[in-house]
């Protein structure tokens, strides 16, 4: 390799560290289309917050809540069973108590009253987590209507100045199809946060239909 040579890769080196772009700046030229994409991703992330600490707090049931509410109920004291009960504010604890309310009625009752609790319970959970689907559809959508209104400009300014040289064409096209980039990210981030929460909705109703059925068989019981 000759001196020149190795004198022009140096300079080329060089010349494409100068034209490197960071992430911020790219995406500043993204054009309007960011301002919803961002607006969508500060959205997902607030949602996905606020969900998950709801969710944290209601898997939270204490871990002799069952057994004292097992031994009150056993001893035939329904007031301090209902009193426990209240003090844990959590959906298996007020479905639990909404058990309690109904001891003396038709088994079936009670378990059909325990469930409407529970579904309405579960509905609370939920709440919100459509908006992370909604998100994780539209948002790859807007990305690639940015990406084709960009194309159409560039080839639109294009046709104005005659400039149909490959640098100029492919520096249009590279800047618009951040857009489509910024969205796929998003999409498929709110997509993983929805199934996230979604596992964890079901941890903590399956932990509530095992509190569920642990007090009808208290139910079955003879009490003392």
């Amino acid at each position: 390799m000759t001196l020149l040579q190795i004198v022009t890769d140096s300079a080329s080196v060089v010349t494409a560290a100068e034209q490197s772009i960071s992430v911020l700046d790219l995406a500043m030229k993204g054009g309007v289309i960011m301002i919803p994409l961002a607006l969508m991703w500060l959205v997902a992330v607030y949602v996905f917050v606020e969900r998950l600490i709801t969710i944290n707090r209601a898997g939270k049931v204490p871990q002799l809540f069952m057994n004292n509410v097992k031994d009150l109920v056993l001893k035939g004291d329904i007031n301090g069973a209902k009193l426990v009960s209240a003090q844990n504010d959590t959906p298996t604890a007020r479905i639990i108590e909404k058990g309690i309310q109904r001891i003396g009625k038709p088994i079936e009752n009670i378990e059909k009253s325990m469930e409407n609790t529970g579904k309405l319970e579960i509905y609370k959970l939920e709440k919100n987590l459509v908006i992370l689907t909604i998100i994780a559809g539209i948002a790859p959508m807007f990305g690639f209507l940015g990406t084709i209104a960009g194309m159409i400009q560039t080839f639109f300014n294009n046709s104005i100045t005659s400039d149909i040289t490959l640098g100029s064409i492919a520096g249009g096209i590279y800047v618009k199809m951040v857009t489509s980039a910024a969205g796929l990210v998003i999409g498929i981030m709110a997509y993983i946060a929805y199934s996230y929460l979604n596992a964890q909705i079901d941890k903590v109703v399956n932990m509530m239909e095992a509190a569920s059925a642990e007090f009808i068989d208290v139910l079955h019981a003879p009490m003392k």
